[in-house]
């Protein structure tokens, strides 16, 4: 069955995944003001990939799949101003999507319904170790926890994550319905890093 919502989208020039962690600084009214309805009501929001425009100013034209995040750390360091830190949960399709006068754009989503577990296959048990040593390297506070580094969904997302690939790339990797998929999409990614 498909779970569908209305929430507001926050279109950036990142992708966000599920179990990522996006840290954001939050200055804009309109983003303000949602931060604190999402505080407020324990809501989500969308973060999708800008298709087109900016960050900061109009309204951006967001991609058509995007992820749903909550708030799992918040600051206010001066009035008007939020860091926090959003949890990816599950991607999702945009339906149909309107500005309000404010600019924030709210969106009808459709949430993609969760792969079933997915062990990692031994032909790829090389990224896992890869992912490892990367947690280890780049200190385990900047990934989700618990690691699941025997589950080929969040080690093709983690390793989507800090590759030094173009957004557009990680779009498609989030597009990617099957966790299979993503993991051979990342493999090709990583042989294309080393032939460089």
């Amino acid at each position: 069955m498909t779970t569908t919502l209305q929430i507001p989208i926050f279109p950036l020039g990142t992708v966000l995944y599920p179990d990522g962690r996006l840290p954001l600084r939050i200055f804009e009214p309109r983003y303000v003001d949602m931060t604190k309805a999402c505080l407020r009501d324990d809501a989500p929001f969308g973060v999708a990939l800008i298709r087109a425009g900016f960050e900061v100013g109009r309204p951006a034209i967001p991609c058509e799949i995007g992820c749903t995040a909550r708030i799992a750390e918040w600051q206010v360091p001066s009035p008007g101003l939020f860091t926090i830190v959003a949890q990816g949960v599950s991607p999702f399709r945009i339906v149909d999507r309107r500005t309000q006068q404010d600019g924030l754009i709210v969106a009808d989503v459709e949430l993609r319904d969760p792969p079933a577990p997915t062990p990692l296959p031994k032909a790829q048990a090389p990224l896992g170790s890869l992912l490892l040593k990367l947690i280890e390297d780049l200190g385990a506070e900047r990934f989700p926890q618990p690691q699941r580094l025997d589950d080929a969904d969040w080690v093709a997302y983690r390793l989507a994550e800090v590759l030094p690939i173009v957004p557009e790339r990680q779009q498609a990797l989030l597009e990617l319905p099957d966790p299979l998929q993503r993991l051979a999409a990342v493999e090709r990614a990583l042989q294309e890093l080393r032939d460089t």
